[in-house]
Formats: structure tokens, sequence, C-alpha cells
């Protein structure tokens, strides 16, 4: 709590300068200058127009602790959007701790509604017609304990959000809400759609690499869904279904990859750029690796590409090696 109250204050310090002058005069003259939009806001709000809020804040935090008094000050002094950024800093255990102290702030239901949205993008609950004395609040918590429930069992913590009629059982529903959550652990995420093919077949179609160069694509991709720590099936499952999701989105793939329409087959483009990925995350390990002593040249990975892809222009290949040269690991 404490540090959510001075993280806003030091945010808004630059301010404190201006809170014990209410008169600002211009250089090598002593005139007045015309109000700013700022002091005609304080002034219909009937503060002083040279008090701001962050420089209010920090006097009240100052004056406290002059007087020796323990805590923080009340939330209910301070203006609802300032009380309602600190809250935002809290977990959910430490929201309901704070609810209990300020009760209008924790009862302001827009207040839930923002925290669940921001926390948990897409749920199949947002669609419906929530019902009469229905609770963001009791949905925030269940949320958190749904994604609790995940990072320790995927299946149940899923089974979890179907049985409190968060989630519907439907396979892009859930990918959905995978896709637009930055809470759920990663390992068991990669559990789960090991074991959920259809869910993540609808994951990777949430995704949209239009106009994207591959490593960044592919970086992109490995953010959402997180490749295995070994060479695998499930390894190879993924780069396949990014190759075809892939040449979905770019209908320019045919040059960047000197190919014609007419002389290969769709099917050959996304095996060009399949084994495009494969040489990608191999140099990534070879670059990024503190092992490999001998790091692979530019020279080495274009010949050693080409070999694998003949069409492959050879400009294009070296600008991907520039790309993961610079920018690093693509699957990190």
């Amino acid at each position: 709590m404490g540090q959510g109250l001075w993280r806003v204050v030091r945010n808004q310090q630059l301010h404190q300068d201006f809170g014990d002058q209410c008169y600002l005069e211009q250089e090598g003259e002593g005139q007045r200058m015309e109000p700013t939009q700022g002091e005609h806001l304080a002034a219909r709000r009937g503060m002083p127009h040279c008090q701001v809020p962050g420089s209010d804040i920090s006097h009240l935090l100052h004056v406290r602790k002059g007087k020796g008094d323990q805590g923080f000050i009340d939330l209910e002094m301070l203006p609802p959007e300032l009380s309602i950024t600190i809250l935002s800093y809290l977990n959910a255990t430490d929201l309901c701790l704070a609810s209990c102290v300020w009760q209008g702030l924790g009862s302001d239901e827009y207040l839930w509604q923002g925290l669940c949205k921001s926390t948990w993008g897409h749920c199949s609950i947002y669609n419906r017609r929530v019902p009469i004395g229905f609770s963001y609040r009791k949905l925030y918590m269940q949320l958190d304990e749904g994604s609790l429930t995940f990072n320790a069992n995927a299946l149940e913590g899923i089974g979890y959000f179907m049985s409190k009629g968060i989630l519907v059982d439907h396979p892009q529903e859930i990918a959905k809400f995978i896709f637009y959550t930055r809470t759920l652990n990663w390992k068991m995420l990669r559990m789960y759609l090991d074991e959920r093919r259809d869910v993540l077949d609808e994951l990777v179609t949430l995704h949209n690499f239009s106009n994207q160069f591959l490593p960044n694509a592919l970086r992109d991709f490995f953010r959402h869904i997180h490749a295995p720590e070994e060479r695998g099936e499930y390894l190879e499952t993924l780069i396949t279904k990014f190759s075809h999701r892939f040449c979905a989105c770019n209908t320019t793939l045919v040059q960047q990859l000197g190919l014609s329409p007419g002389e290969r087959r769709h099917e050959s483009r996304q095996d060009a750029v399949y084994v495009l990925c494969y040489s990608l995350i191999l140099l990534s390990i070879d670059l990024t690796s503190p092992h490999v002593k001998n790091k692979m040249s530019k020279r080495e990975f274009i010949r050693n590409t080409r070999r694998a892809a003949q069409n492959i222009s050879e400009d294009f290949v070296g600008h991907l090696y520039d790309n993961i040269y610079l920018i690093g690991h693509v699957a990190a």
C-alpha cells in the first residue's frame, strides 16, 4: 500500500516546485502572466490555482511525518482518480484489505471492472449480459483464484473457470483467454497446449503476422506460445503451424523468399519458412550461448541455409542473420 502511494508521489514530484508560488513572473518583468488552463480548472474545483495534486499529496505526507503520525493518509482525502491509481498497484489480497478500510472505493464496480479487464483481457462472461447483483469484485477474486489454480494444475484451473461460468468450454474461447492473459505460468501453459492441440490451433490463428519480418514474427509467436526446452515432436508441430500461419498472413512471401508462384506449390513455400525457422533457432542458440566459443559467421549461415533452401535469395538470408545478431534469440 505504501509503495503504491509513494510511487504516485514520486511520479508527480516535478510539480512540487509550483506549490509555494501563486504568481508567475515573466522573465525580466514583474507582470503577472495570464491564468493557465490548469488554474482555471483549479478555480472551478474550489482549489487555489497554485496547488496541483502531486504537491498536495507530498505536502500531506510531510505534514503527517512532521507530526509523528503513523501510517499513510486516508485515500478518501485524495481525488478519486489518484486513489484508483494507487489501488491499481495492489494485488488481490491487498485490494481486499484496502476495501475493508475505504468502503467507497472498495464498492466501486468501475474500479474492479477495469482491474479485471486489464489483467484478464478476454473472458466469456464479458460478452454476456450480467445478472442483477453481479459483482466485478467477486469476479476479480475468482479470476485470481483460477489463475493460481492453473499455475499449479492447468486442467484444474480451466475447469475452475468453467465451473464459475467465466469461460465457455470451447477451444476458441479458451485460446482467447490464454492469448490475452499474462498471469499464467508458461510451463503449465506449454503442457496444457501440448495436450489440447485444438486450443493450440485456435491460439495460432489469433496471431497476425502481416508485414512482419520473419524473425520478429517468430519472436511474437513464442511470446504467447513458449517453445519447449528440447527438440521434439512438439517443437516441430509449433514450427509447422507457425509456417502455415505466416504464409497465410503474408501475400508477398513468394517474392521475399525468391520463389515465383508458377514454379513452386504453396506447400513448398511453407517448407521454405519451416527451414528458415529452424535455421533461426539454431543460429540464436549459436550466437547467444556462452558454451559456443566459435560463433557462426554470416557467410557460414548463408551457405548452410541455402543448401537446405536453394531458392531463397542470399540477401534475404543475410538480413535474417543481421536481425538475430543485433536483436537476439527468437525464442528467448
